[in-house]
């Protein structure tokens, strides 16, 4: 049996050498895509060059990137990882002080983004501290304040392109996953090398197959979408401006096997005009996720996808690999459920004062999965309020078992 290794990267070392010329991930709207072997290769060129100028273990590196930047995403997701540093995602939609904000909690030593946001990092840089560098895709063009710290991301890259790895342990940081602020300020989720994949590393029997997924690349979907297609013998189909009828004209023409919606994409695919007559015919799984779906839309998708499964799951960032998912035989008479939880991870509905209730009342939603606990970045106390001394999760959603 191979070696796979434990580490994400393993999986994208592995696939480089037994399936090469394979369609990796794929931007669907510029029509670009990357192999297994190109994907590698760049990554380690980049991770090599990120050592160059000083980026080193546990270091925090934020990749400030547009959706339309996915190949250079994902190849800096597996660089920085490959440099032994940690992912910092960073949301292309926030401000300069919630920028500065984040980053400077996370004291991030590097940045690499593009042309297009590189005045809104030049604008926070002065108030980061810790941040030495800023790599950027297209130059530094014309911005006078860009100086020597900026990094042409094409003159970063390394010349050698094979294996590079510094070493990590699976305790160690792999990202730090910033909660949104609607209750306070951003959290960041620490997530270790040891809880970051739902799916294990495995030799996949490749299926010629993809996965159609739209989700911002910084967000708890857009990162497990990174590695995950793979995992399952499918390519990666990136979408990184979501449209209704271009993603109906998408599963028509690339013929994707899995994809995974938000409940507002949902609703706007199934009041498209052409929801009744495209051909979906090629979809077996969609997975909907990210907040309740409305039983109306669920029931048109499924009556639509006889054939697919077609579930409402449930998951959290601070959960990690826990999951809750709906078996096929039981979505189409339980609409609105969201299923059952995937072990090994448990589930409780709790009162209160912490009583566990019996079924068909209304509780709090704990979630626990032994050993791949995650907590919050720098914030014992924010830790100590979410999860429980035995490891439970608070979730802070209301739930109740059937």
């Amino acid at each position: 049996m191979p070696d796979w290794g434990d580490l994400q990267e393993d999986q994208l070392r592995f696939l480089a050498r037994t399936r090469p010329d394979e369609l990796a991930y794929r931007n669907l709207d510029a029509g670009t895509s990357l192999t297994f072997s190109e994907w590698d290769a760049a990554s380690n060129r980049l991770a090599r060059g990120l050592t160059a100028v000083g980026v080193g273990r546990g270091d925090r590196v934020s990749i400030y990137l547009p959706a339309d930047e996915v190949l250079r995403w994902v190849t800096a997701y597996a660089a920085v990882h490959k440099a032994g540093a940690v992912v910092v995602p960073t949301n292309t939609r926030q401000t300069a002080p919630e920028l500065t904000t984040i980053l400077g909690h996370a004291e991030v030593v590097a940045m690499l983004t593009c042309e297009s946001l590189l005045p809104k990092a030049l604008e926070v840089r002065p108030n980061l501290p810790s941040l030495r560098t800023i790599v950027t895709a297209g130059g530094a063009g014309s911005d006078a304040n860009a100086g020597e710290q900026v990094q042409d991301w094409d003159t970063l890259l390394a010349d050698d392109a094979s294996d590079y790895q510094v070493p990590v342990a699976l305790s160690d940081l792999a990202d730090i996953m910033y909660t949104s602020g609607t209750t306070g300020l951003p959290k960041g989720i620490a997530v270790r090398h040891d809880n970051v994949a739902m799916i294990p590393n495995n030799e996949p029997a490749w299926t010629g197959g993809g996965w159609l997924h739209g989700a911002p690349m910084f967000t708890f979907a857009g990162i497990a979408f990174i590695f995950n297609p793979m995992k399952m013998g499918l390519t990666a189909y990136y979408q990184p401006k979501f449209d209704a009828g271009r993603w109906l004209q998408y599963v028509a023409t690339e013929r994707p096997t899995h994809t995974m919606l938000v409940p507002s994409f949902a609703e706007l695919i199934v009041a498209h005009p052409e929801f009744e007559t495209a051909d979906l015919s090629s979809l077996v799984q969609v997975s909907i996720g990210s907040a309740p779906i409305a039983p109306h839309t669920h029931r048109a998708l499924i009556d639509r996808l006889p054939d697919a499964s077609v579930g409402n799951s449930f998951g959290m960032s601070e959960a990690g690999p826990a999951y809750i998912i709906m078996p096929k035989e039981e979505i189409a008479r339980r609409v609105g459920s969201v299923g059952k939880p995937v072990g090994p991870m448990e589930i409780r509905i709790v009162s209160d004062d912490g009583d566990d209730l019996p079924a068909t009342e209304v509780g709090e939603l704990l979630m626990r999965m032994q050993g791949k606990q995650r907590e919050y970045y720098k914030d014992d106390t924010a830790t100590a309020s979410t999860w429980t001394d035995d490891g439970w999760l608070r979730t802070g959603d209301l739930a109740y078992l059937d």
